[in-house]
Protein backbone atom coordinates (compact mmCIF):
# COMPACT_ATOMS: atom_id res chain seq x y z
CA UNK A 1 0.00 0.00 0.00
CA UNK A 2 1.43 3.36 -1.02
CA UNK A 3 2.16 5.84 1.73
CA UNK A 4 -0.35 8.42 0.46
CA UNK A 5 -3.06 5.97 -0.65
CA UNK A 6 -5.47 6.89 2.16
CA UNK A 7 -5.25 10.60 1.43
CA UNK A 8 -5.73 10.05 -2.27
CA UNK A 9 -8.80 7.91 -1.61
CA UNK A 10 -10.27 10.63 0.60
CA UNK A 11 -9.61 13.21 -2.10
CA UNK A 12 -11.31 11.02 -4.68
CA UNK A 13 -14.35 10.62 -2.39
CA UNK A 14 -14.58 14.42 -2.18
CA UNK A 15 -14.47 14.73 -5.96
CA UNK A 16 -17.19 12.12 -6.41
CA UNK A 17 -19.56 13.20 -3.68
CA UNK A 18 -19.29 16.92 -2.94
CA UNK A 19 -21.59 19.42 -4.60
CA UNK A 20 -20.62 21.83 -7.35
CA UNK A 21 -18.86 24.81 -5.81
CA UNK A 22 -17.40 22.85 -2.90
CA UNK A 23 -13.74 23.43 -2.11
CA UNK A 24 -11.78 20.29 -2.99
CA UNK A 25 -8.69 19.40 -1.01
CA UNK A 26 -6.75 18.44 -4.12
CA UNK A 27 -7.44 21.89 -5.60
CA UNK A 28 -6.30 23.89 -2.56
CA UNK A 29 -4.23 26.97 -3.35
CA UNK A 30 -1.63 25.57 -0.98
CA UNK A 31 0.29 26.75 2.06
CA UNK A 32 2.53 29.71 2.76
CA UNK A 33 5.46 27.28 2.80
CA UNK A 34 5.35 24.10 0.69
CA UNK A 35 5.58 20.87 2.66
CA UNK A 36 5.00 17.17 2.01
CA UNK A 37 1.38 16.03 2.13
CA UNK A 38 0.07 13.77 4.88
CA UNK A 39 -0.35 10.14 3.98
CA UNK A 40 -3.64 9.68 5.84
CA UNK A 41 -5.30 13.12 5.88
CA UNK A 42 -6.39 15.69 3.34
CA UNK A 43 -4.86 19.15 3.68
CA UNK A 44 -8.01 20.52 5.35
CA UNK A 45 -8.16 17.63 7.82
CA UNK A 46 -4.55 18.36 8.69
CA UNK A 47 -5.33 22.05 9.26
CA UNK A 48 -8.22 21.15 11.57
CA UNK A 49 -5.92 18.93 13.63
CA UNK A 50 -3.20 21.57 13.84
CA UNK A 51 -5.70 24.10 15.18
CA UNK A 52 -7.12 21.70 17.78
CA UNK A 53 -3.63 20.88 19.04
CA UNK A 54 -2.51 24.51 19.22
CA UNK A 55 -1.90 26.38 22.48
CA UNK A 56 -4.13 29.24 21.33
CA UNK A 57 -7.06 26.82 20.99
CA UNK A 58 -6.58 25.51 24.54
CA UNK A 59 -6.48 29.04 25.93
CA UNK A 60 -9.99 29.73 24.63
CA UNK A 61 -11.42 27.81 27.59
CA UNK A 62 -10.41 30.68 29.89
CA UNK A 63 -11.47 33.59 27.67
CA UNK A 64 -14.76 35.43 28.16
CA UNK A 65 -17.64 34.97 25.75
CA UNK A 66 -20.18 37.43 27.22
CA UNK A 67 -20.12 37.21 31.01
CA UNK A 68 -16.77 38.16 32.46
CA UNK A 69 -14.93 35.18 34.00
CA UNK A 70 -18.18 33.46 34.98
CA UNK A 71 -18.12 31.31 38.11
CA UNK A 72 -21.04 29.11 37.07
CA UNK A 73 -20.10 25.89 35.30
CA UNK A 74 -22.66 26.25 32.53
CA UNK A 75 -21.86 29.68 31.09
CA UNK A 76 -20.23 29.72 27.68
CA UNK A 77 -16.57 30.53 27.23
CA UNK A 78 -14.83 31.38 24.00
CA UNK A 79 -13.99 27.68 23.62
CA UNK A 80 -17.54 26.39 24.00
CA UNK A 81 -18.71 29.12 21.63
CA UNK A 82 -16.16 27.88 19.10
CA UNK A 83 -17.39 24.30 19.44
CA UNK A 84 -20.99 25.38 18.89
CA UNK A 85 -19.98 27.34 15.79
CA UNK A 86 -18.15 24.26 14.55
CA UNK A 87 -21.16 21.99 14.97
CA UNK A 88 -23.57 24.41 13.31
CA UNK A 89 -21.11 24.91 10.46
CA UNK A 90 -20.63 21.19 9.91
CA UNK A 91 -24.36 20.55 9.85
CA UNK A 92 -24.89 23.19 7.17
CA UNK A 93 -21.88 22.04 5.15
CA UNK A 94 -23.06 18.43 5.20
CA UNK A 95 -26.59 19.44 4.26
CA UNK A 96 -25.27 21.36 1.25
CA UNK A 97 -22.72 18.77 0.18
CA UNK A 98 -19.78 21.07 0.88
CA UNK A 99 -16.40 20.30 2.41
CA UNK A 100 -16.97 19.56 6.09
CA UNK A 101 -13.27 19.39 6.93
CA UNK A 102 -12.57 22.86 5.54
CA UNK A 103 -15.66 24.26 7.26
CA UNK A 104 -14.67 22.72 10.58
CA UNK A 105 -11.09 23.99 10.37
CA UNK A 106 -12.26 27.56 9.72
CA UNK A 107 -14.81 27.36 12.54
CA UNK A 108 -12.31 26.00 15.06
CA UNK A 109 -9.76 28.69 14.15
CA UNK A 110 -12.01 31.70 13.77
CA UNK A 111 -11.57 33.12 17.31
CA UNK A 112 -8.00 32.07 18.12
CA UNK A 113 -6.94 35.72 18.23
CA UNK A 114 -9.70 36.95 20.53
CA UNK A 115 -8.36 38.91 23.48
CA UNK A 116 -9.23 38.36 27.12
CA UNK A 117 -12.49 39.84 28.47
CA UNK A 118 -14.38 39.34 25.21
CA UNK A 119 -15.07 42.28 22.94
CA UNK A 120 -14.11 44.65 25.76
CA UNK A 121 -10.54 43.39 25.40
CA UNK A 122 -10.73 43.87 21.65
CA UNK A 123 -11.85 47.48 22.13
CA UNK A 124 -9.07 48.12 24.62
CA UNK A 125 -6.29 46.89 22.32
CA UNK A 126 -7.82 48.59 19.31
CA UNK A 127 -7.63 51.86 21.23
CA UNK A 128 -3.97 51.63 22.25
CA UNK A 129 -2.18 49.66 19.54
CA UNK A 130 -1.23 52.07 16.72
CA UNK A 131 -2.03 49.54 14.00
CA UNK A 132 -5.51 48.91 15.38
CA UNK A 133 -6.72 45.54 16.59
CA UNK A 134 -9.43 43.20 15.35
CA UNK A 135 -9.80 39.64 16.50
CA UNK A 136 -10.17 38.17 13.01
CA UNK A 137 -6.88 39.71 11.86
CA UNK A 138 -5.23 38.60 15.08
CA UNK A 139 -6.58 35.07 14.60
CA UNK A 140 -4.84 34.96 11.24
CA UNK A 141 -1.64 36.27 12.83
CA UNK A 142 -1.85 33.55 15.47
CA UNK A 143 -1.90 30.77 12.89
CA UNK A 144 0.59 32.46 10.55
CA UNK A 145 3.15 33.82 12.98
CA UNK A 146 2.64 33.17 16.69
CA UNK A 147 1.95 29.45 17.08
CA UNK A 148 4.61 26.73 17.01
CA UNK A 149 7.30 28.88 18.56
CA UNK A 150 6.97 31.59 15.94
CA UNK A 151 6.83 29.31 12.92
CA UNK A 152 3.04 29.41 12.64
CA UNK A 153 0.80 26.50 11.70
CA UNK A 154 1.34 26.91 7.95
CA UNK A 155 -2.33 26.42 7.13
CA UNK A 156 -3.86 26.28 3.67
CA UNK A 157 -4.96 29.43 1.87
CA UNK A 158 -8.65 28.46 2.14
CA UNK A 159 -8.59 28.05 5.93
CA UNK A 160 -6.64 31.27 6.40
CA UNK A 161 -9.07 33.14 4.16
CA UNK A 162 -12.07 31.81 6.09
CA UNK A 163 -10.55 32.80 9.43
CA UNK A 164 -9.78 36.33 8.26
CA UNK A 165 -13.17 36.87 6.62
CA UNK A 166 -15.49 35.43 9.29
CA UNK A 167 -16.33 38.95 10.47
CA UNK A 168 -15.96 42.51 9.23
CA UNK A 169 -16.43 43.73 5.68
CA UNK A 170 -14.57 40.96 3.86
CA UNK A 171 -16.33 37.92 2.40
CA UNK A 172 -14.66 34.52 2.35
CA UNK A 173 -13.75 33.18 -1.08
CA UNK A 174 -15.17 29.72 -0.35
CA UNK A 175 -18.75 28.78 0.46
CA UNK A 176 -17.36 26.84 3.43
CA UNK A 177 -15.85 30.02 4.83
CA UNK A 178 -19.10 31.91 4.30
CA UNK A 179 -20.97 29.23 6.25
CA UNK A 180 -18.83 29.97 9.31
CA UNK A 181 -19.67 33.67 9.14
CA UNK A 182 -23.38 32.83 9.47
CA UNK A 183 -22.83 30.02 11.96
CA UNK A 184 -20.87 32.36 14.24
CA UNK A 185 -23.82 34.73 14.40
CA UNK A 186 -26.38 31.94 14.83
CA UNK A 187 -24.35 30.47 17.68
CA UNK A 188 -23.60 33.59 19.68
CA UNK A 189 -27.04 35.17 19.44
CA UNK A 190 -28.75 32.02 20.67
CA UNK A 191 -26.31 30.81 23.29
CA UNK A 192 -26.01 34.34 24.66
CA UNK A 193 -29.78 34.34 25.17
CA UNK A 194 -29.42 31.09 27.10
CA UNK A 195 -26.65 32.55 29.28
CA UNK A 196 -28.55 35.80 29.82
CA UNK A 197 -31.59 33.83 31.02
CA UNK A 198 -29.32 31.81 33.31
CA UNK A 199 -27.92 35.09 34.67
CA UNK A 200 -31.46 36.47 35.17
CA UNK A 201 -30.73 39.35 32.81
CA UNK A 202 -33.52 38.13 30.53
CA UNK A 203 -36.43 35.75 30.62
CA UNK A 204 -37.75 33.84 27.63
CA UNK A 205 -40.87 36.02 27.79
CA UNK A 206 -38.77 39.10 26.97
CA UNK A 207 -37.91 37.97 23.44
CA UNK A 208 -39.77 39.87 20.69
CA UNK A 209 -42.98 38.06 19.82
CA UNK A 210 -42.47 38.61 16.09
CA UNK A 211 -39.06 36.93 16.28
CA UNK A 212 -40.35 34.02 18.33
CA UNK A 213 -43.12 33.43 15.80
CA UNK A 214 -40.56 33.02 13.01
CA UNK A 215 -37.60 31.39 14.76
CA UNK A 216 -39.15 29.49 17.66
CA UNK A 217 -39.63 29.74 21.42
CA UNK A 218 -36.64 27.69 22.62
CA UNK A 219 -32.91 27.68 21.99
CA UNK A 220 -32.97 24.39 20.09
CA UNK A 221 -35.94 25.42 17.94
CA UNK A 222 -34.33 28.73 16.98
CA UNK A 223 -31.03 27.09 16.04
CA UNK A 224 -32.84 24.37 14.11
CA UNK A 225 -34.93 26.96 12.23
CA UNK A 226 -31.87 28.96 11.23
CA UNK A 227 -29.78 25.95 10.24
CA UNK A 228 -32.62 24.44 8.23
CA UNK A 229 -33.25 27.78 6.53
CA UNK A 230 -29.58 28.08 5.60
CA UNK A 231 -29.56 24.64 4.03
CA UNK A 232 -32.79 25.31 2.15
CA UNK A 233 -31.50 28.64 0.88
CA UNK A 234 -28.25 27.06 -0.27
CA UNK A 235 -29.99 24.22 -2.08
CA UNK A 236 -32.31 26.65 -3.87
CA UNK A 237 -29.80 29.41 -4.67
CA UNK A 238 -26.38 27.76 -4.76
CA UNK A 239 -25.08 30.30 -2.28
CA UNK A 240 -24.80 30.80 1.46
CA UNK A 241 -27.49 32.88 3.11
CA UNK A 242 -31.00 33.04 4.51
CA UNK A 243 -34.37 33.88 3.08
CA UNK A 244 -35.50 37.44 3.74
CA UNK A 245 -38.00 36.67 6.52
CA UNK A 246 -35.57 34.50 8.50
CA UNK A 247 -32.68 36.93 8.03
CA UNK A 248 -34.80 39.84 9.25
CA UNK A 249 -35.91 37.87 12.30
CA UNK A 250 -32.30 36.94 13.14
CA UNK A 251 -31.13 40.54 12.79
CA UNK A 252 -34.02 41.78 14.94
CA UNK A 253 -33.01 39.26 17.59
CA UNK A 254 -29.40 40.43 17.36
CA UNK A 255 -30.43 44.06 17.81
CA UNK A 256 -32.54 43.03 20.80
CA UNK A 257 -29.49 41.36 22.36
CA UNK A 258 -27.41 44.48 21.91
CA UNK A 259 -30.05 46.58 23.66
CA UNK A 260 -30.81 44.20 26.49
CA UNK A 261 -27.56 42.28 27.10
CA UNK A 262 -24.45 43.48 25.27
CA UNK A 263 -24.96 47.09 26.45
CA UNK A 264 -26.58 46.15 29.76
CA UNK A 265 -24.76 47.79 32.72
CA UNK A 266 -25.62 44.85 34.98
CA UNK A 267 -24.14 42.31 32.59
CA UNK A 268 -21.22 44.49 31.51
CA UNK A 269 -20.51 46.54 34.61
CA UNK A 270 -17.09 45.01 35.21
CA UNK A 271 -15.86 45.22 31.62
CA UNK A 272 -14.20 48.62 32.02
CA UNK A 273 -11.88 47.04 34.59
CA UNK A 274 -10.84 44.39 32.10
CA UNK A 275 -10.23 47.08 29.49
CA UNK A 276 -8.10 49.05 31.97
CA UNK A 277 -6.04 45.95 32.75
CA UNK A 278 -5.27 45.21 29.10
CA UNK A 279 -4.45 48.83 28.28
CA UNK A 280 -2.08 49.03 31.22
CA UNK A 281 -0.43 45.71 30.37
CA UNK A 282 0.00 46.75 26.76
CA UNK A 283 1.67 50.03 27.75
CA UNK A 284 3.95 48.27 30.22
CA UNK A 285 5.27 45.70 27.75
CA UNK A 286 5.49 48.18 24.88
CA UNK A 287 7.65 50.44 27.05
CA UNK A 288 9.58 47.63 28.74
CA UNK A 289 9.99 44.85 26.17
CA UNK A 290 12.70 43.22 28.28
CA UNK A 291 9.88 41.98 30.51
CA UNK A 292 8.37 40.00 27.63
CA UNK A 293 8.81 36.22 27.34
CA UNK A 294 11.62 35.17 25.01
CA UNK A 295 9.37 34.44 21.98
CA UNK A 296 7.85 37.90 22.18
CA UNK A 297 11.19 39.60 22.73
CA UNK A 298 12.18 38.18 19.35
CA UNK A 299 9.05 39.74 17.83
CA UNK A 300 9.98 43.04 19.49
CA UNK A 301 13.41 42.89 17.87
CA UNK A 302 12.00 42.11 14.42
CA UNK A 303 8.71 44.02 14.38
CA UNK A 304 8.89 46.48 17.27
CA UNK A 305 7.91 46.43 20.91
CA UNK A 306 4.34 47.64 20.26
CA UNK A 307 3.63 44.69 17.97
CA UNK A 308 5.13 42.27 20.49
CA UNK A 309 3.19 43.78 23.40
CA UNK A 310 -0.06 43.56 21.44
CA UNK A 311 0.57 39.91 20.54
CA UNK A 312 1.46 38.97 24.10
CA UNK A 313 -1.46 40.74 25.77
CA UNK A 314 -3.96 39.59 23.13
CA UNK A 315 -3.01 35.97 23.81
CA UNK A 316 -3.64 36.18 27.54
CA UNK A 317 -6.60 34.47 29.15
CA UNK A 318 -8.78 36.45 31.55
CA UNK A 319 -7.21 35.02 34.66
CA UNK A 320 -3.63 35.20 33.36
CA UNK A 321 -4.10 38.89 32.51
CA UNK A 322 -5.35 39.54 36.04
CA UNK A 323 -2.43 37.58 37.53
CA UNK A 324 0.19 39.43 35.45
CA UNK A 325 -1.42 42.76 36.31
CA UNK A 326 -1.36 41.86 40.01
CA UNK A 327 2.31 40.85 39.84
CA UNK A 328 3.21 44.16 38.20
CA UNK A 329 1.00 46.62 40.06
CA UNK A 330 -0.50 45.15 43.25
CA UNK A 331 1.78 45.20 46.31
CA UNK A 332 2.55 41.76 47.71
CA UNK A 333 2.53 41.07 51.43
CA UNK A 334 5.84 40.35 53.11
CA UNK A 335 6.24 36.57 53.26
CA UNK A 336 9.33 36.03 55.41
CA UNK A 337 8.86 35.46 59.13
Amino acid sequence: MKEDAVRRRLEEVEERTLAAGAALSRQSRGRLRPEPESGARTCFMRDRDRIIHSKAFRRLKHKTQVFLSPEGDHYRTRLTHTLEVSQISRTVARGLGLNEDLTEAVALGHDLGHAAFGHAGERALNGVYPGGFSHNEQSLRVVDRLEAGGAGLNLTWEVRDGILCHSGDLQAATMEGRIVRYADRIAYINHDIDDAVRAEILSDRDLPAAVVSVLGDTHSRRVNTLVTAMIQFGLENGEIGLDEQTEEAMMELREFMFRRVYYNPEAKGEEHKGEDILRQLYRHFAEQPDDLPADYMQIAMNEGSERAACDYVAGMTDRFAVDVFADLYIPQGWSKV
